[in-house]
C-alpha cells in the first residue's frame, strides 16, 4: 500500500472536482497521506482540500509512491512535466474525453483505489523525445511523450529535409511533419494516417501533415536514431510544438530531436490492457459480425 499519494488537476469542472474529493476521501480512510497541486487556484468543493491542498507534488523531502493526474489526456501530458526524472510511476483518472493514457474510468475510483493499493497493476514504462537543439526553447522543458510537430506558421507550405543519423532521408513539402513516440502514435499521428505502436515500444514514427506528394507516407525508425531537420519556406519562420506547448522559430534555426534518456512509468490496472483500449476508444470490432 502506498504511504504518500499525490494528486495533479487542472480544471474545476464538476466532473474533475467531484473526482477528486472521492479520491482524497478513499485515500484518507485508507490513512494515505495525500498532496493535491492544483495548475489553476481556486476555491475547492470539499472543505479537506483547504486542509491539504499544497502547489507542489512533493512530501518535504520525500518523493510520493504514486502519482493520480485527474481530467484527460491533456492533463496527463501537464503532469508528465512535473514528475519528469522523479521516477515516480503515474496513474491517470479520465473526466475528459478519450482517455488513452487517462484511463481509470472517474465512476470506478473506489474500485481502482483498492486495486492500486493492493498493486494490482503493472508498470509501463513509456519513451520521451526531446528537442536537443535549439536548446532550451521550452525553458529547460523540451520533452514530450506524445510528439514533435514542425508545422507551418503561416499560409504557405514548407520545405522540410530531414536526416536520421546524418543519412538523407527525404525532403517533404508539407504543412509540416509530426515526430512521435509509441505513445503519441494514438494521438496526432492517428489522424493523420500514421502507424499504431504498442507503448512499450520505442521506436520514432515521422508523419507528414498534408503532404504535396501522393507517394509520402509514414516511416518507423529506430528510436536510437538522431533527427535533424534543415527547413525553407516563405513565411519569416515555423511553428515547433512539444506536446501542449508552441513556439515560433525562424527558419535559420534547424531542429534536432533525440529519445530522451528519462522515461516515464505509467499505471496500467489489471485486467486493462493496451488492445482492450484500442477495441473500446475506437470501436474496434464494433461490426455486427462480432
Amino acid at each position: 500500500m502506498p504511504e504518500r499519494v499525490a494528486i495533479y488537476f487542472k480544471d474545476n469542472n464538476l466532473k474533475t472536482t467531484n473526482a477528486v474529493d472521492r479520491l482524497v476521501e478513499e485515500f484518507f480512510k485508507r490513512r494515505i497521506r495525500t498532496r493535491i497541486h492544483q495548475k489553476l487556484i481556486a476555491e475547492s468543493s470539499g472543505s479537506v482540500w483547504k486542509i491539504i491542498e499544497k502547489n507542489d507534488l512533493t512530501f518535504e523531502s520525500e518523493l510520493p509512491d504514486l502519482v493520480l493526474s485527474v481530467g484527460g489526456d491533456g492533463t496527463f501530458l501537464e503532469t508528465v512535466l512535473n514528475v519528469r526524472e522523479l521516477g515516480v510511476p503515474i496513474a491517470g483518472v479520465n473526466t475528459g474525453r478519450m482517455g488513452f493514457l487517462a484511463n481509470i474510468p472517474a465512476d470506478e475510483i473506489g474500485k481502482s483505489v483498492d486495486m492500486l493499493c493492493n498493486k494490482e497493476y503493472e508498470i509501463i514504462e513509456r519513451c520521451l523525445l526531446e528537442i536537443s537543439n535549439p536548446s532550451n526553447i521550452f525553458d529547460g522543458m523540451s520533452l514530450a511523450l506524445n510528439e514533435i510537430t514542425i508545422q507551418k506558421a503561416d499560409l504557405s507550405m514548407i520545405s522540410i529535409s530531414v536526416f536520421v543519423d546524418d543519412s538523407h532521408l527525404n525532403t517533404y513539402w508539407a504543412d509540416g511533419l509530426i515526430v512521435s513516440t509509441a505513445t503519441g502514435s494514438t494521438a496526432y499521428n492517428l489522424s493523420v494516417g500514421g502507424p499504431i505502436l504498442s507503448p512499450e515500444d520505442e521506436s520514432i514514427i515521422i508523419s507528414a501533415i498534408a503532404p504535396h506528394n501522393l507517394t509520402i507516407r509514414p516511416i518507423v525508425l529506430s528510436g536510437d536514431g538522431k533527427i535533424r531537420m534543415v527547413l525553407e519556406g516563405r513565411s519569416p519562420g515555423y511553428l515547433a510544438t512539444c506536446d501542449f506547448r508552441s513556439k515560433r522559430l525562424p527558419f535559420c534555426e534547424e531542429i534536432h530531436i533525440v529519445r530522451s534518456p528519462l522515461k516515464i512509468k505509467t499505471v496500467m490496472l489489471n485486467g486493462r490492457d493496451f488492445y482492450s483500449t484500442l477495441r473500446s476508444k475506437l470501436m474496434w470490432g464494433a461490426d455486427w459480425r462480432n
